[in-house]
């Protein structure tokens, strides 16, 4: 079984910005907040269809789930870091 299952949902039309010149392939996210017991896995990047929309992540592990948006551009999410949700997240 894999640790995470990633669907993409569309939730609208094309992007009305441009993109973030600063990430011209995809940004790394850290949503973690420091959490010393975390878990990172790669995005399905670039998206197939350039409007808007967003993945939701589910981790099988502890149940966390996740959303982050995406716009079929350049400065999409191509991974993400997240703090585990079990009892063992606020370790030190």
């Amino acid at each position: 079984m894999k640790q995470f299952e990633i669907n993409w949902h569309q939730r609208g039309g094309p992007p009305r910005s441009k993109p973030n010149p600063l990430y011209p392939h995809g940004i790394d996210l850290d949503l973690s907040d420091g959490a010393s017991r975390t878990c990172t896995t790669a995005l399905p990047y670039p998206t197939e269809k350039k409007v808007l929309g967003m993945l939701m992540i589910h981790c099988t592990k502890c149940g966390l789930l996740g959303t982050v948006t995406t716009a079929g551009r350049p400065d999409d999410p191509r991974s993400i870091k997240l703090a585990c949700k079990g009892k063992h997240r606020f370790d030190a």
